[in-house]
């Protein structure tokens, strides 16, 4: 067995009671309610603000015909959005849709099969939890969760229940990146050394709502509601509607663009998440209240836990303040580079025969070849105003919610992926190296356990 097979193998035993149930153990009710073929699959919105609007709507339009889905319902607390997002719907489907003050009134409806989710970042596991108790498979967006109690359990939530959960880390439905995942498996690129990762913009005003901000007023919300389990405070318009730039509502960066990424990570190299994380950055610019960085350095240590020899750094950093570079993703072997920005495996960086020679060794440099020549077509073709990634996931849900497979983007994904978002998190708000206890499943800082 591989290191990379090991650590999988350790990480879907996930330590805590929580999480023994085995996905065998679905009831009697989870086989009850799995759709049939011919079946037409309704489904409800939980949360209509951009992300839906803009992504998951048009995506999920996009095969609703072909895959018999439909909408039947529109959850939302702010009586703003609940309104204008069955308004949106009805428009774009030609049929009226009921709309729904909370998710307790949309599980209480027999004609709701599955949901999209689409709330605030801190919101995803408790309503994905939710919804899968109820029955519901789910499309949630990413991050999973930001807090490793919501992951475990959520994860468990799902295992118990036997729903069909897709996370919305849609590089995992995109043709170039499994592509990509392909030929790592294949041996054909040798180990990664190196990752390094960026995602840089020069927008002030990214996540900001100024214009809609001072629409939301307190009686046309459920603002208890909005804040779960989590501690009371009084209301503010800008953390239920900027909360990506407030903690503890998002982290901001890592939460919205460091998942994403790191996603990838994983996948390719089979690690289920660092062995440490380090972190560093602040708010160098944009002083307008924000609790989250808009400047961010981290580094991420990968490799097996019983042997620090082996291994490979990934180098993160992302700003808000200048967007040279953009967003980027290079992998590193000894050989050479797979760049996923532009699509391409070189032998850029790799071992020359002038440099081989000194040690008597071989030089080792990769065949160029690029990963879209092949898969262009099909990721640009189907694309009708959705985003043909999130399109390309949406799709796989949808077969997955008739197939009973796992989705691209399974729970175990997005709890990989959380596991660094909260390491990285603690990096952030304790200036120390993070590690992760994989029997208890607990992020640490200093030998104690994170909270």
């Amino acid at each position: 067995m591989n290191v990379q097979d090991k650590n999988r193998r350790e990480f879907l035993k996930v330590g805590g009671a929580a999480l023994t149930v085995a996905a065998a153990s679905w009831s009697a009710t989870s086989y009850a309610s799995i759709v049939g073929a011919n079946d037409r699959v309704k489904v409800g919105v939980v949360g209509c603000g951009d992300r839906m609007k803009q992504a998951l709507i048009p995506s999920f339009q996009q095969h609703a015909k072909a895959m018999n889905f439909e909408f039947v319902a529109v959850s939302d607390i702010w009586n703003r959005r609940r309104d204008e997002g069955a308004a949106f719907i009805q428009q774009m489907t030609g049929t009226p849709i009921a709309s729904v003050r909370n998710n307790d009134e949309l599980y209480a409806r027999k004609d709701v099969d599955a949901v999209l989710i689409a709330t605030a970042d801190f919101q995803h596991a408790q309503h994905g939890i939710e919804a899968v108790k109820a029955g519901r498979d789910a499309y949630v967006e990413k991050p999973t969760a930001h807090k490793m109690e919501d992951a475990r359990n959520f994860l468990a939530a799902v295992k118990h229940t036997g729903k069909i959960v897709q996370v919305g880390t849609q590089r995992r439905s995109t043709p170039s990146y499994q592509k990509a995942y392909e030929y790592i498996k294949s041996g054909k690129f040798g180990d990664i050394v190196m990752v390094e990762m960026t995602w840089n913009v020069n927008q002030p005003g990214r996540w900001r709502r100024p214009d809609v901000v001072p629409l939301l007023k307190e009686e046309d919300t459920d603002w208890k509601r909005y804040l779960l389990n989590y501690p009371y405070e009084p209301f503010d318009a800008r953390k239920y509607l900027e909360f990506r730039l407030f903690w503890p509502y998002s982290s901001g960066i890592p939460d919205q663009w460091l998942v994403h990424q790191i996603d990838t990570v994983h996948w390719f190299s089979g690690y289920p998440h660092p062995r440490s994380v380090v972190a560093n950055g602040g708010n160098y610019l944009w002083h307008d209240g924000r609790k989250n960085w808009d400047t961010m350095t981290a580094v991420f240590d990968y490799g097996p836990e019983d042997d620090l020899t082996k291994g490979f750094q990934v180098q993160y950093s992302s700003r808000f303040t200048n967007s040279a570079g953009g967003v980027k993703e290079l992998y590193y072997s000894n050989g050479g580079m797979l760049d996923m920005d532009k699509q391409r495996v070189t032998p850029e960086g790799g071992l020359t025969a002038r440099s081989a020679a000194e040690m008597k060794m071989q030089a080792n440099l990769l065949e160029s070849f690029s990963l879209s020549d092949d898969v262009q077509k099909a990721e640009t073709s189907a694309n009708t105003g959705a985003d043909p990634q999130t399109s390309a996931n949406m799709l796989n849900w949808m077969e997955c919610v008739r197939s009973r497979k796992t989705p691209n983007a399974s729970i175990e994904a997005g709890y990989s992926h959380s596991v660094a978002l909260c390491m990285n998190i603690a990096a952030i708000q304790t200036g120390q190296k993070v590690t992760f206890n994989d029997k208890t499943q607990q992020v640490m800082v200093g030998g104690k356990v994170y909270a």
